[in-house]
């Protein structure tokens, strides 16, 4: 098997590889700077007073429903750390800053996320374990006189502790709730919840249960105690998925009160020659050199690469062109030894056997109009000269005529017959045949010898086909082999074949004439005679039926000891 040439997967490869590595190289160089740069904008977190920033900027988003009215705040923070500050949308839209057109640029990455409901823990220790802010109140935050009742309550339960000889204070949450720690017992007036509490705890719990509902965890209510927190009674294994719908249902329960999440930018530290887009000169000289040396490179190898594939392609699109023409001789001379050379060479054999083929039908139309020529004529010339009075329409005269149009029918119908075989039309009515009678019947009938066994020699083929198959080689043979030559018909079992042998001792075929043998009107005889050459399709037929069986045909010759042609068909066992 030849081995496919490699030139232009080699050289696409070597071009790739090459392109590549200069911008891996590229992109390698640009990650460290971008890398350092972000480091530096990570160094940015540490910078004082940030956590100042944070957690000013977190209290007030956690008391307020919107950023409105948080410039004052971001000011008095700058004036206190001397830094610029910008506060943004997650889509990085201003919401107020304090900062120049001349102040250092801002990082692409924030110093910080604000968003009450999500603390970072990173900047603000000590933050509850669901990470909302305790000043995150909502509709649990009590109103003065809420106040003063929760108030009262704490101070009677100091009272009475005191009476029961316990010491207890008095606390008071982020939403003012106050109450009396330690719990002492049958001191319970903190215990108490007021109505603003309840209604919020009640669709606290809608919210939980819609959680509860989509994960599966353990449906059981919450009750506020007296030190604001949220209590639940669950089994041991059900507690954290009961902490996570709790910290769920809390964030949908307060997320109407507080602002939503925003964006803190600090601005870097003041860099010395930087470019208007914020890199350094050096830096974007050394971006800028080696952006242009990768594009230098790559249109070098593109050049180098198209020069290469697309100067074979034009010697093929011309060659197409001529061809398109009716320059059928049209070649494509291409020197070059990748696969575009293999494309070239299709072309080329594409071309040839275009040629090759449109040389036969010419060959064809001509053998057709010679065939029909010569009987046409002949009919024509006896009827014009009966016509005229000249010779007599005698029975000697029709059956002239009779015989002439015969041939013209038999013409017709072989040519018909190979149209049939090259469309896979053809039609067979396959039966168990006797091949040792059928030879035995022809070979009688044309007075030829012929050798078969004694016993049946079966195979399952179509009876009028393979008789006329035999018939045709007969003919062949007798029509070439002097009178007093031989011809012998031999049939016999070869395995699982059975094997028919024509052979004479006529004039033999060359062997430049043998590939020949079974194209159609192919003579030996060129002087195109049927009396010595017949139609000349009569091989032809003989071959196509035989494949259309399952067969072989096969033919030796040597000049002037005689042919022999041998057919092959699957045989049959005998039941």
């Amino acid at each position: 098997m030849r081995r496919r040439p490699r030139g232009l997967l080699v050289l696409l490869l070597i071009g790739t590889v090459l392109v590549s590595a200069c911008a891996i190289a590229a992109t390698a160089w640009l990650s460290v700077q971008s890398t350092t740069q972000t480091l530096r904008d990570e160094q940015g977190r540490d910078h004082e007073g940030l956590a100042r920033f944070y957690d000013a900027l977190l209290g007030f988003g956690a008391t307020h429903p919107s950023w409105s009215g948080v410039v004052p705040l971001l000011e008095e923070l700058s004036e206190q750390t001397g830094l610029r500050i910008r506060l943004t949308t997650p889509d990085r839209v201003l919401i107020g800053g304090v900062f120049d057109s001349g102040d250092p640029r801002f990082p692409e990455q924030p110093a910080a996320v604000i968003d009450p409901l999500n603390v970072d823990v990173s900047l603000r220790p000590g933050s509850p374990q669901d990470r909302i802010d305790p000043r995150a109140a909502g509709p649990l935050r009590l109103q003065d006189a809420e106040r003063a009742v929760t108030r009262a309550n704490a101070e009677a339960d100091v009272a009475c502790a005191r009476e029961k000889g316990e010491a207890a204070e008095i606390r008071t949450t982020e939403p003012g709730r106050s109450y009396a720690w330690p719990v002492v017992e049958g001191c319970w007036a903190s215990d108490r919840t007021t109505a603003a509490e309840d209604q919020a705890t009640g669709l606290l719990n809608s919210y939980l249960e819609r959680c509860q509902d989509e994960t599966g965890a353990p449906r059981r209510p919450v009750t506020l105690s007296r030190d604001g927190e949220f209590d639940f009674l669950v089994v041991e294994s059900g507690v954290e998925a009961m902490r996570k719908c709790v910290a769920v249902a809390r964030r949908a329960l307060l997320s109407p009160y507080v602002a939503p999440a925003a964006l803190l930018f600090v601005a870097e530290d003041p860099a010395p020659s930087r470019t208007v887009v914020g890199l350094p000169a050096a830096g974007a000289a050394r971006i800028a050199l080696a952006a242009a040396l990768v594009l230098v490179l790559a249109g070098l190898v593109s050049y180098l690469l198209a020069g290469r594939v697309l100067r074979p392609l034009a010697v093929l699109t011309s060659a197409s062109q001529r061809m398109r023409a009716g320059d059928l001789s049209a070649r494509a001379e291409v020197r070059a030894r990748w696969e575009v050379a293999e494309l070239a060479a299709a072309f080329n054999d594409m071309a040839a056997h275009l040629a090759s083929e449109e040389a036969v039908r010419k060959n064809l139309v001509n053998d057709v109009s010679h065939e029909l020529r010569t009987p046409l004529a002949t009919i024509r010339g006896w009827l014009v000269a009966a016509q005229g009075g000249v010779a007599d329409l005698d029975d000697e005269l029709l059956q002239l005529l009779l015989d002439e149009t015969l041939v013209l029918q038999q013409l017709v119908d072989d040519l018909q017959e190979l149209a049939a075989a090259d469309a896979g039309e053809l039609r067979l009515r396959p039966e168990v045949v006797d091949v040792a009678e059928l030879v035995s019947q022809v070979a009688a009938a044309h007075r030829a010898e012929a050798e078969v066994p004694g016993d049946g020699l079966l195979t399952v083929v179509d009876p009028l086909r393979l008789r006329q198959v035999i018939r045709n080689l007969v003919v062949n043979a007798v029509q070439h082999t002097p009178e007093d030559g031989r011809v012998v018909v031999r049939a016999r079992r070869s395995g699982d074949e059975v094997v028919i042998e024509v052979a004479d001792t006529g004039h033999g075929i060359s062997a430049e004439d043998l590939p020949h043998v079974f194209d159609r009107f192919w003579r030996a005889d060129r002087s195109r005679t049927r009396a010595t050459g017949g139609r000349g399709l009569g091989l032809a037929i003989v071959k196509h039926y035989v494949v259309a069986h399952g067969g072989t045909v096969d033919v030796s010759s040597e000049v002037g000891a005689g042919t022999t042609f041998v057919v092959r068909l699957p045989a049959k066992e005998p039941e």
